[in-house]
């Protein structure tokens, strides 16, 4: 799981077109910190939140049984964030139709 927790921050670094000692004025580790960290580290909840925050990310703890539907969520919402552009009226109409009001409504209830 951490190693897969590791390629994620890696992976968004590079979206964002940040290099290892980028983070160091975002986050306040040195690159070699980081190098370690994101090679083969086992951060801190401390350090996880620091790292979350100066990639843009929030952390948070999905229900197994969830994580389908919030990445259908997460993925429904993408189009939109990569363009950069505010979706069209059209869109937002669409999206809507899509999902209800409240796409978290029930996540932490099991399913049946």
């Amino acid at each position: 799981m951490t190693d897969s927790l590791l390629k994620q921050l890696k992976k968004r670094r590079l979206k964002l077109g940040l290099k290892q000692k980028d983070m160091m004025m975002r986050i306040g580790v040195s690159r070699q910190q980081y190098q370690r960290l994101e090679s083969k580290g086992n951060p801190r909840l401390d350090t996880l939140e620091l790292i979350a925050k100066g990639l843009n990310n929030e952390l948070m703890l999905i229900p197994k049984e969830k994580v389908r539907a919030v990445i259908a969520v997460l993925e429904s919402a993408e189009p939109d964030l990569v363009s950069g552009q505010k979706p069209s009226k059209q869109a937002m109409d669409n999206k809507r139709k899509i999902l209800s009001d409240d796409p978290w409504q029930n996540i932490l209830e099991d399913d049946l």
